[in-house]
């Protein structure tokens, strides 16, 4: 796990300023050494996008040919993420993630040696799409890799916004700089001019080498946490730990299946990917017409880069924003509006008569772009598991490439269909040709795949999205219909086991999002660390420690997954450590509670499944005193009839199947009958073992 250096104890729903948010993601050391190894990767990216196309130009003889050598440049770029992506997210989700990494580096640096060193138009196109098939496995392996390395799931969605800034900010301007240092040295300090520059563009090519050999030591020997796995009950193990697990691995085929099976499954990603397809339609139609929508303008070059230039500020502005946003809409919400605002965005694009409203009409595309695009990939970094996030992350890669390409290449075809004439539009000539009725169509086209997308990922919560939006832009913060369900008992094997399978479960219906709520504090054992590393011996020193456990959960997990509707499920919330502390220590449990709802702000779970087991079926090294447990057993069952609207007893006896089983049922049942029922996604009643 990260250090404990830095800020701690924040609270995530807080009104944090993005300086705040980022200084503590930058605190954790492991994610700060990835940042500065993605700002490595970024500059060599830039610096051989323009060193390798001029190249390519030098190599080349004629307008035609050099016009040739540029597109191949940047196809040969972009063909390995059709069919490089698919197969690093399978790996990355199959092997230590790491080493793929070091492994990706180091070849990236012997390509760009080799074309240096070979100096063939043919060798640099070739040794190009090889060092694209390495990004294309590196980059699901690094995506992957980052919400492991933090300490909060809420702070995945800052991860993401500096990755950003790094890679389209920082890192182009310092690439554009560092070139533009290089090829004016010769002139700059009186250096021997190489007339063809193929010596300045190897200098560049050996640098991107170095780099990327940099990054490789930099990866296998200061970031070792990029190794570590997120298991199934939540702990954290390293990839040589996860490799030795009794279970076979899984071959790749069945990845790759298991992967369509999940996108096929599970609403929220399947909506995700078919938002992409929306957004990244509208993007190539955008950057495929954005010189001939500039002439339709009565504009030349100038208008050109204007409109470029709204559109990264957009781009900026919507990335800066969306974590202010997303405190007032869920993710889901929140991803499905910013779609199809561009593409009504777009339509107003289309329909602009002079550059005035072209401006900001595309700096408002870019806005709702950059917010859809960072909303996306949070919600794979925070809403997906570890063990099959490198492949959702694949397929995005993937899916981006084809639908950017494919739209790149058809929007000038489509362009070209239509002749343009000119016409008055209040007194002023306005050009309409084909990038008109194209971005129209587009700006459609994504509107509504961001309605499908919206309805996939909703939650169905009783809240109308006009409400919602109409509260987020004057700046309300919403309290969404979160559900907490907890599962108490006198065994913490029994509660721990129930609560993943609950969770597990409850995610396979794919309508909401389902927070698992533990922590490794809440163990026992390190609960007794605690106590025992302060000389903390009494019963209630005990109790305020427990306390102190519960208020941090709550704080840190379980209230922001509440105020974003989430479904929580809660293993030994309160009522367990109660119950042992007060048979334990004879503590008077009106007092316990009292101290719980100080410590958890008077909250309460929706429903309480409280497993009854009979102490004497335990195991004998959990059965300790059979006294003690009986006492537990007491207390628990007097909770439940206090309070039977909240709570629902389980037979807890018998296999692991047959009492998840029993649970599924009774939350069934209970949450069907309450009037938190308008908010739960429509569940399948057939109760199945697993």
């Amino acid at each position: 796990m990260p250090d404990g250096e830095g800020v701690v104890g924040v609270n995530p729903s807080a009104e944090a300023s993005i300086t705040h948010r980022a200084r503590s993601v930058l605190a954790i050391r492991p994610f700060r050494r990835l940042w500065g190894v993605t700002y490595l990767c970024s500059l060599s990216d830039w610096l051989s996008l323009l060193a390798l196309t001029g190249l390519a130009t030098k190599l080349t003889e004629g307008y035609t040919a050099e016009s040739f050598a540029f597109a191949g440049v940047v196809l040969t770029q972009l063909l390995p993420g059709l069919l490089f992506a698919p197969i690093g997210g399978i790996l990355a989700d199959r092997f230590d993630r790491r080493k793929i990494m070091v492994i990706c580096d180091v070849l990236r640096c012997a390509l760009f040696l080799s074309i240096a060193v070979v100096g063939s138009t043919l060798w640099l196109f070739i040794g190009n799409f090889l060092i694209g098939c390495c990004a294309m496995v590196w980059i699901p392996s690094k995506d992957a890799a980052v919400p492991n390395l933090l300490r909060r799931p809420d702070q995945v969605e800052t991860a993401n916004q500096l990755g950003m800034v790094m890679t389209y900010g920082i890192a182009v301007v310092s690439g554009a700089g560092l070139y533009a240092l290089i090829t004016g040295a010769s002139s700059g300090l009186g250096l021997p001019v190489d007339p063809s520059g193929l010596g300045i563009a190897k200098v560049i090519l050996a640098i991107n080498g170095l780099l990327y050999l940099t990054t490789a030591i930099i990866v296998a020997t200061r970031i070792p946490e990029l190794s570590l796995r997120v298991a199934k009950d939540g702990s954290t193990e390293s990839s040589a730990e996860a490799g030795r697990s009794s279970e076979p691995a899984p071959g790749l085929v069945a990845m790759a299946k298991d992967a369509a099976r999940f996108v096929r499954s599970t609403p929220l990603v399947r909506g995700l990917l078919i938002g992409m397809i929306g957004a990244f339609a509208a993007a190539g139609a955008m950057v495929g017409s954005a010189k001939l929508y500039a002439n339709s303008l009565l504009g030349g070059e100038s208008t050109f880069g204007l409109l470029f230039v709204a559109l990264f500020l957009g781009l900026a502005t919507g990335m800066a924003g969306s974590p202010r946003l997303a405190r007032r809409l869920p993710h889901n919400r929140l991803f499905g509006i910013a779609i199809v605002l561009a593409g009504l965005v777009l339509v107003l694009v289309a329909l602009s008569p002079h550059l005035v409203v072209s401006l900001a009409t595309v700096s408002v595309l870019g806005a709702c772009a950059g917010s859809a695009f960072l909303t996306g990939v949070t919600i794979i970094g925070s809403q997906v598991e570890d063990s099959i996030r490198g492949r959702i992350n694949a397929i995005y890669q993937s899916l981006m490439k084809i639908i950017l390409a494919a739209t790149m290449a058809l929007t000038p075809v489509l362009v070209g269909l239509v002749k343009p004439h000119v016409m008055q539009v209040f007194g002023r000539p306005m050009t309409v040709d084909g990038t008109r009725p194209v971005l129209f169509g587009a700006g459609l086209i994504a509107a509504l795949v961001g309605v499908i997308a919206y309805r996939q990922m909703d939650d169905r919560r009783s809240e109308t999205i006009m409400s919602d939006l109409v509260a987020a832009l004057r700046g309300k913060t919403q309290r969404w219909t979160g559900l907490l369900v907890a599962i108490e008992g006198d065994n913490a094997a029994d509660t721990r086991t129930q609560s993943r399978l609950l969770a597990e479960w409850l995610r396979q219906t794919g309508m909401r999002e389902v927070v698992l709520a533990s922590d490794p504090a809440l163990d026992d054992g390190r609960l007794l660390a605690v106590l025992d590393g302060a000389q903390l011996s009494g019963a209630r020193a005990a109790a305020l420690v427990a306390a102190a456990v519960r208020a941090d959960i709550v704080e840190r997990q379980i209230r922001p997954a509440l105020d974003r509707g989430a479904l929580v499920v809660m293993e030994r919330f309160v009522d367990s450590p109660l119950a042992h502390l007060s048979a334990a220590a004879g503590l008077d449990p009106q007092e316990l509670e009292g101290l719980a709802d100080w410590a958890t702000a008077r909250l309460r779970p929706n429903l309480t499944v409280l497993l009854d087991r009979d102490p004497a079926s335990l195991p004998v090294p959990a059965r300790g005193s059979a006294e003690h447990h009986w006492r537990v057993q007491h207390v628990l069952a007097g909770l439940a009839a206090a309070d039977p609207d909240h709570y629902v007893v389980v037979d807890g006896d018998g296999t692991e199947a047959e009492v998840s089983a029993r649970v599924r049922l009774a939350v069934l049942t209970a949450l069907a009958g309450s009037r938190t029922a308008h908010s739960l996604p429509p569940i399948d009643l057939v109760v199945s073992p697993r």
